[in-house]
């Protein structure tokens, strides 16, 4: 499986509750915050839903 490093870089307020969930699971807190991850279809699903406030970074 592909790593992937996400990086929360866009703030969170005024955000739908669903955004705030989707970002809390996929680990990120704060603006700035970085994890990696395993890229399966749930994480995909994630990242495509609130890519619009990450950065993706794939790992080789």
């Amino acid at each position: 499986m592909t790593k992937v490093r996400i990086t929360l870089v866009k703030s969170l307020a005024k955000r739908s509750p669903q955004q705030r969930a989707t970002v809390k699971a996929l680990g990120l807190g704060k603006t700035n915050s970085t994890v990696e991850k395993e890229l399966s279809p749930a994480v995909n699903g994630m990242i495509a839903k609130v890519k619009h406030l990450i950065k993706m970074d794939s790992l080789s």
